[in-house]
């Protein structure tokens, strides 16, 4: 039985089945045409077309080898294999509190070598202090209308974090001003957390920058994003995560990551910028 059309894997599927659709239509290839090329029947073609068979990693090379678009067959054989995970709602993710989600990543990120992170909205996740984590995944909770583990979650982000410590991890790691000045829970809370990074900035594997106001913009502000080497990259929207696989994309958000680094600071400059945060909160 397919997934209702209205799950996110479904409409993960609809997305790859139109995309197959519109190689095979720039190809200039019906249906038929299409399915003698690659040896199946028509019918087989069109429910791979009209997602009720989801196709496999051979469908999709053999179709894309049919549309003489072999360049394509990588991000959508990527794109495949993660269709079930690749728009997770919030909602259903903490449907049974937020403790479970923050573990579910560990053996990601205890394999991930390079961490590229990008902030503009709340400092990240994988350096943030255990009080500043509880305030934030408490709010999160209330806002979602979902069960609020708030501090089992929030320990369990700090020893998450671990990673941090370990060898064998890089991290380069950005954030706008506006993350320093957004108030997430109490001027004590804040104070913690500003300090904090502080101290993550003298750890050797940590690349901290911070992007101005008066940053001269070449890229805008951008939602959240997570880089796992060149595996994988997570976007954080307001309803749901995105994780993104396709080779294509992830290079889009590595390049976006590249232009905004250059237009952050560091060091002492970066360092200026949080003291000056720290202060605004007397």
């Amino acid at each position: 039985m397919s997934a209702s059309p209205s799950s996110s894997a479904q409409a993960a599927r609809e997305v790859i089945a139109t995309r197959l659709r519109d190689l095979r239509v720039e190809a200039e290839l019906t249906g038929h045409e299409l399915a003698i090329r690659c040896g199946w029947s028509p019918a087989k073609s069109s429910r791979i077309e009209h997602a009720k068979t989801p196709p496999s990693d051979a469908d999709i090379r053999v179709w894309c080898t049919a549309c003489g678009a072999q360049d394509q067959a990588a991000d959508l054989v990527a794109a495949n294999r993660q269709a079930d995970q690749m728009y997770v709602h919030w909602k259903k993710l903490h449907r049974h509190g937020m403790r479970r989600a923050q573990e579910e990543v560990v053996p990601l990120y205890k394999r991930t070598q390079k961490f590229r992170v990008y902030c503009s909205n709340v400092v990240p996740g994988m350096i943030q202090t255990e009080a500043y984590a509880q305030a934030l995944l408490s709010t999160i909770a209330d806002f979602q209308g979902t069960p609020d583990d708030s501090s089992e979650a929030a320990a369990s982000r700090v020893e998450r974090s671990n990673v941090l410590h370990e060898s064998g991890h890089r991290f380069a790691l950005l954030m706008e001003e506006t993350v320093l000045r957004y108030r997430i829970g109490d001027a004590d809370t804040m104070a913690g957390q500003l300090g904090y990074l502080l101290a993550v900035m003298a750890l050797p594997n940590v690349s901290l920058g911070v992007i101005p106001f008066t940053a001269q913009r070449r890229v805008w502000p951008l939602e959240a994003f997570y880089l796992f080497d060149d595996e994988r990259t997570s976007v954080e929207l307001l309803t749901a995560a995105v994780n993104v696989s396709a080779p294509s994309e992830i290079a889009v958000y590595a390049k976006a990551f590249s232009q905004l680094a250059e237009i952050a600071v560091y060091g002492s400059d970066a360092r200026a910028l949080i003291l000056e945060a720290i202060s605004s909160l007397r």
